[in-house]
C-alpha cells in the first residue's frame, strides 16, 4: 500500500525502518517543525525529520497538518492509509478521509487505559505490571478510536520508561506490518473501545516531576522510573553543614523496608544514608545533579560528604 506516514517522536523510527523494508511504499513523511532543544534552546528536527533526510524520502514539516495547503499536498500523494506515530497533532476528518483506507494511529498502551500523551511513564507510576501496543483507527476523541490489533507485555520490576519506550517501539514494528496487512487483505476486525474502562495518562507537567518525601517509599520509586530519562523525579539535596541546596535529578533507587525508629522527618537521610519516607526509606544508588553528569550515589556521597541527618526536599515551583 502507498503510505502517508505522520510523526514526530523517536517512537517511531522502528516501525519506519520496518515500513521502509516492507513492500509497502511511504509516499510522504510529515511531521512537525524543528522545536528549541538543549540548554542553548537550539531549533532542532524532530527524530522523524532527520530520519527522513537520510533516507532522503519527500517530507513536510508543518505546524498546522489540517491546513489546505498540506491537504492538497497529502491529497497528490494518493495515499491508500495514513499511518500516526507520537505525531502531536489532531487529524480533521477531511484530512483522514484523503486515504481509501483512512488512518491509522498506533499507541504505546493497552487501550482503553492510558488514552494520551504519555501512556509509559503513567503506566510504571502508577504501578501497573502489564501494558503494550495497540494500534486503532483515528476518531473525534483522542485514543479512542476502533482497536484493530494490540500486543501485551510485563512491565519489569525495575524497567524505566525509557527502557519501556524502546521495548514497546521494537514490538510496534512487525505488530503494524501485520496490521497493515489485514487491512490491505479486508481480513481487519474493528472492534469498539469500552469508554467506561478508559484511564487517563497526560502530558506530564514539571510539576509532576517533583518528588514528595512524605508519600511511600514504593510510590516515590516508582515515579523515579516511571520519569526517567525525562523529565525526572526531581528534589533538592539540603546538606546540614552548609544549608546550601543542590537540585537533583534521582535515576534509580531501591525500596528498603524500615520502622523509622528514630522517628525522623521524611527526606531526612538516615545512619545508613537511606531517604526516611512516610513508609520505608529509598536507597538511592544513581543520581544526576543539576547540570552534571549521571554518577553512583556513592560518588555523590563522597563528592559532597554527605552524612545522616542531611535532607531531600521537594522543590516547590
Amino acid at each position: 500500500m502507498k503510505i502517508v506516514y505522520l510523526g514526530s517522536g523517536q517512537f517511531g523510527i522502528e516501525s519506519l525502518n520496518a515500513l521502509e523494508e516492507s513492500s509497502h511504499g511511504i509516499e510522504l513523511i510529515v511531521t512537525q517543525p524543528p522545536q528549541p532543544a538543549g540548554r542553548g534552546r537550539k531549533p532542532t528536527p524532530t527524530p522523524v525529520s532527520a530520519w527522513a533526510k537520510q533516507h532522503q524520502l519527500k517530507l513536510i514539516e508543518t505546524e498546522d497538518v489540517n491546513s489546505p495547503q498540506i491537504i492538497e499536498i497529502v491529497t497528490a500523494s494518493k495515499p491508500d492509509i495514513l499511518v500516526v506515530i507520537a505525531f502531536g497533532q489532531k487529524l480533521d476528518n477531511k484530512l483522514i478521509n484523503i486515504a481509501p483506507k483512512k488512518a491509522i494511529n498506533v499507541h504505546a498502551s493497552l487501550l482503553p487505559k492510558y488514552r494520551g500523551a504519555a501512556p509509559i511513564n503513567w503506566a510504571i507510576i502508577n504501578g501497573e505490571r502489564q501494558t503494550g501496543i495497540s494500534i486503532i483507527t483515528l476518531a473525534e476523541k483522542m485514543d479512542a478510536g476502533q482497536i484493530i490489533n494490540q500486543l501485551a507485555t510485563d512491565i519489569a520490576p525495575d524497567e524505566s520508561a525509557g527502557a519501556l519506550h524502546d521495548r514497546l517501539a521494537q514490538m510496534a514494528a512487525p505488530l503494524l506490518l501485520d496490521t497493515l496487512s489485514l487491512i490491505e487483505t479486508d481480513k481487519a476486525v474493528y472492534k469498539p473501545q469500552d469508554d467506561s474502562e478508559a484511564t487517563r495518562a497526560p502530558k506530564l507537567k514539571k510539576t509532576d516531576a517533583f518528588i514528595d518525601f512524605a508519600e511511600p517509599a514504593e510510590a516515590i520509586r516508582r515515579k523515579i522510573l516511571g520519569l526517567w530519562p525525562w523529565p525526572g523525579a526531581t528534589a533538592y539535596y539540603f546538606p546540614e553543614k552548609t544549608k546550601k541546596s543542590e537540585r537533583t535529578i534521582i535515576a534509580d533507587a531501591r525500596t528498603i523496608s524500615h520502622n523509622n525508629p528514630q522517628n525522623l522527618q521524611p527526606g531526612t537521610l538516615d545512619e545508613n544514608l537511606d531517604i526516611i519516607c512516610s513508609q520505608d526509606a529509598l536507597k538511592i544508588t544513581k543520581i544526576k545533579p543539576a547540570g552534571g553528569k549521571l554518577m553512583n550515589f556513592r560518588d555523590f556521597v563522597n563528592g559532597r560528604g554527605c552524612r545522616p541527618g542531611d535532607v531531600f526536599t521537594k522543590v516547590e515551583k
